[in-house]
């Protein structure tokens, strides 16, 4: 896979990079004069520039379903580079995101963590895996808001959905907070492809599940109950009975 349609999205975009890099670092150098939602929010205007030049819009479904009245992690199918992205672009509130190492080293993708507080795993290391864990149960506690992939990374799954790891659902555990599944569908055609014409992704926040329905549960039993929620939404959009309303992004 060369990922063309990735690496025209970079190469158009330089200039907004040469201005966007600096003041980016700016902020996330000085957290003390610039609040999370300022930085949230600059971190979306470069997602967004990122999107339009990727030509992709996205159509986001079940904004209802995100709780106003609690803190929550989200756990999404993974299918490629625009996922967290698409995610991003749909939230009010400001979020963090796990993310992996190689993803997060690259020029934009650094800046971007930076400004979101993410935390950093280096899938390939299971000690750093349990440090970054915890490390998003202390934030979730304190307040925050999380996004984690539970497949881990992804491949040329495409509309396919993966092994859920069921190690990451220990912070949902240990905070009680809500689930909240969503289901991603044709994100990969974003920024995992070679082709060039416009794109439409979808972006679907599911009921979440509260604690008092997942609590007596085990990791590996949450992991499962979170991916059959996710499975279910994919064979409706699959099987085009989805007749709900949607908010275009793009």
């Amino acid at each position: 896979m060369f990922n063309l349609r990735f690496k025209c999205t970079v190469i158009s975009s330089w200039h907004m990079v040469l201005h966007a890099v600096p003041k980016a670092n700016k902020m996330i150098a000085n957290k003390n004069r610039y609040s999370e939602t300022e930085r949230f929010v600059y971190a979306k205007w470069i997602i967004n520039y990122m999107r339009k030049h990727a030509r992709t819009r996205t159509r986001v479904y079940g904004r209802e379903n995100i709780p106003t009245d609690s803190n929550y992690i989200m756990y999404p199918n993974h299918q490629g580079k625009y996922d967290a992205l698409g995610i991003i672009l749909a939230q009010e509130k400001p979020c963090g995101v796990l993310w992996g190492k190689k993803q997060a080293e690259r020029l934009m993708s650094r800046q971007v963590c930076g400004l979101i507080d993410a935390v950093v795993i280096d899938l390939d290391n299971n000690r750093d895996k349990v440090r970054a864990i915890m490390d998003v149960t202390r934030q979730v506690k304190s307040g925050r808001n999380f996004l984690i992939f539970p497949e881990g990374g992804y491949t040329d799954n495409k509309n396919e959905l993966q092994e859920f790891q069921a190690g990451c659902f220990s912070c949902s555990l240990q905070t009680k907070t809500p689930i909240v599944p969503i289901a991603l569908f044709d994100s990969y055609k974003s920024m995992n492809s070679n082709t060039f014409e416009r794109v439409d992704t979808q972006v679907h926040f599911l009921k979440p599940i509260l604690y008092s329905e997942y609590g007596e549960l085990k990791k590996k039993e949450v992991a499962e109950l979170v991916k059959s929620r996710i499975e279910e939404r994919m064979a409706q959009i699959k099987a085009g009975k989805i007749n709900e309303s949607y908010e275009l992004i793009g």
